[in-house]
């Protein structure tokens, strides 16, 4: 049995990454595989349950498939870990942009290497991210967080028209939604 493993870390994963690219990735290469999906940030990655359930179940002569080392495990131990795992089980394993792992010596070497340097790679694009956060705060006027979708003006708007409308009326005027107006009209009762 053939079986397709995708992940997400956050609903706008970058272009290539999606659940949906991945999914015709494999599929391109494995049209009849069963694929598998889930979403969690890289913090939570050692919590994918239907991972863990899916390397329980592979059986001898099963093939996992993956698009990237990325999707498979976040770090070097644990990649060998699965690894080493899935090998003892007589389970094939194919990341698409780098070929089948091979339980060889140098197919043992290679994907050590890889292992470190998609390590390397994932500590220092972190390393960046603080980097540029502490930068940005120092600057004044920093405000962490996404930045707010509607203006004061645009929300004071919406919230006069409560004395009027319902929350869904309201909503479909202004385009903001009714978690948003409750919110902020929570936020303005507490300042009174």
């Amino acid at each position: 049995m053939i079986y397709g493993y995708v992940r997400v870390s956050t609903k706008g994963q970058l272009e290539g990454n999606s659940i949906e690219e991945q999914m015709k990735t494999i599929r391109v290469r494995y049209p009849d595989a069963a694929i598998m999906s889930e979403s969690f940030s890289a913090s939570g990655a050692s919590e994918r349950p239907i991972f863990i359930e899916l390397i329980r179940n592979l059986q001898n002569g099963d093939i996992l498939v993956v698009t990237k080392l990325d999707r498979f495990c976040r770090s070097t131990k644990e990649g060998l870990e699965y690894i080493d795992r899935l090998i003892q089980k007589g389970v094939l394993i194919h990341i698409l942009n780098m070929g089948l792992i091979e339980d060889t010596p140098m197919g043992r070497l290679i994907i050590t290497n890889l292992l470190a340097f998609a390590e390397f790679e994932r500590a220092m694009i972190i390393e960046r991210t603080q980097s540029g956060k502490a930068i940005a705060k120092l600057h004044p006027g920093f405000k962490e967080g996404r930045p707010r979708k509607y203006s004061k003006e645009q929300i004071a708007l919406a919230l006069s028209l409560l004395n009027e409308k319902s929350y869904s009326q309201v909503e479909k005027m202004t385009g903001i939604s009714k978690s948003t107006l409750t919110r902020a009209k929570r936020e303005l009762d507490s300042q009174k």
